[in-house]
């Protein structure tokens, strides 16, 4: 019976792995940090990606994002991408906020 071998090799310094298992025991980091480091570090490890994406609760097509932004970029890539989001409704500035709306600055 042949194992389906996933294409995904990830090879970790030793500072890299300290850091993802801090990070994956964490209780202060948010949830999100924690499934990503410890989806990489079960990568490592040389489980499958559906093995990890079950362990950790995320479709197989978001293990492999996180496993090729990881690659790409090392620990960086585990950070969230800039969003431009919506634009603000009032600027800090004053802008064309009513009169009542405005925060005085001392």
């Amino acid at each position: 019976m042949a194992t389906n071998k996933t294409p995904i090799k990830i090879e970790l310094a030793s500072d890299e792995r300290k850091m993802l298992e801090h990070i994956a025991r964490s209780l202060a980091a948010p949830h999100r940090d924690v499934v990503r480091a410890q989806t990489i570090l079960s990568l490592a490890d040389g489980k499958s990606v559906s093995a990890v994406g079950r362990e950790v609760g995320r479709a197989r097509r978001i293990v492999c994002k996180w496993a090729n932004r990881f690659i790409r970029k090392r620990l960086r890539g585990l950070e969230d991408a800039p969003r431009s989001g919506r634009p603000p409704r009032f600027s800090p500035d004053g802008g064309a906020a009513p009169a009542q709306a405005r925060v005085r600055a001392s």
